[in-house]
């Protein structure tokens, strides 16, 4: 769980800085401004190489003492079952996560700017408050699922949330900013532990329930943001605003997932 923390940190701590980006470069500098970060690239690509290199290297060193035995198919139907309908769980779960969280990095700022009268610059930092906790959760995951169980900070981390995404739409600029900072730290710290949870769900397919999990996670998050649109544009920002505050309370349904202990025993019996 440690590792896969780690892994996924990577990406949302990016992701965090582009409210920062948006307020200190974009907005006084316009579109253009973007071009100072092809140097960042260019060194990114540059580490890749690098990167790749050492680890094509590790593979070749590697010896093949440790490949996995294929043992004798006992799939048993009850088990099946279940396993589709935890996955079923674990997408429904992933669409109230995934959804809130872009309603909050999408839209929120409109929403800060129009309530609290700020301007886009000041609006960014409550974006890059919720993203930057979101980071801190998202690692802070791992280790709390190895302590406490992966189907408890998965049920955690939504119902946790409610009470606060009810909430925030009806709170000022100050609160509201404590308010985003618990609710990002909470709600993505199941982020990374959804994904370990899928892949033993479904032993030997890491890299199927890691694509599952993770691209339908972005994937959704680009859904959500054409259909939030099209929602404001329909009923306006405050109602859906306070609408998607509704999302966490799916959390409920975790409570239907295996136990990790019920997960261990099937692995045993496969």
């Amino acid at each position: 769980m440690h590792n896969q923390s780690i892994y996924q940190v990577g990406g949302n701590s990016g992701q965090a800085l582009a409210p920062v980006i948006t307020a200190l470069i974009l907005v006084p500098l316009g579109q253009f401004g973007a071009i100072w970060f092809t140097a960042v690239a260019g060194v990114a690509v540059v580490f890749l190489f690098y990167i790749a290199g050492w680890y094509s290297r590790k593979i070749q060193a590697a010896t093949p003492i440790n490949k996995v035995s294929k043992t004798t198919n006992t799939k048993q139907p009850a088990i099946s079952k279940a396993v589709r309908n935890a996955i079923l769980v674990i997408i429904f779960l992933i669409f109230a996560r995934t959804w809130y969280g872009s309603a909050i990095a999408n839209f929120y700022t409109f929403f800060a700017i129009e309530k609290f009268h700020l301007t886009i610059a000041e609006s960014q930092m409550y974006i890059f408050v919720f993203l930057v906790m979101g980071a801190v959760g998202t690692f802070i995951g791992g280790p709390l699922a190895d302590r406490f169980g992966k189907r408890n900070v998965i049920i955690t981390s939504l119902l946790a949330t409610a009470p606060l995404t009810l909430l925030l739409p009806f709170t000022g600029p100050i609160v509201s900013i404590v308010l985003l900072a618990l609710i990002g730290v909470i709600l993505m710290s199941s982020f990374s532990v959804t994904v370990v949870y899928a892949q033993e769900l479904v032993p030997g397919k890491i890299g199927t329930m890691s694509g599952l999990t993770v691209g339908l996670a972005f994937g959704m998050g680009a859904i959500g943001s054409v259909a939030l649109g099209g929602m404001i544009d329909v009923v306006g920002l405050t109602p859906t605003m306070i609408s998607v505050a509704f999302l966490p309370l799916l959390g409920f349904l975790a409570f239907l997932l295996p136990t990790d202990h019920t997960l261990r025993e099937w692995q045993h019996n496969r």
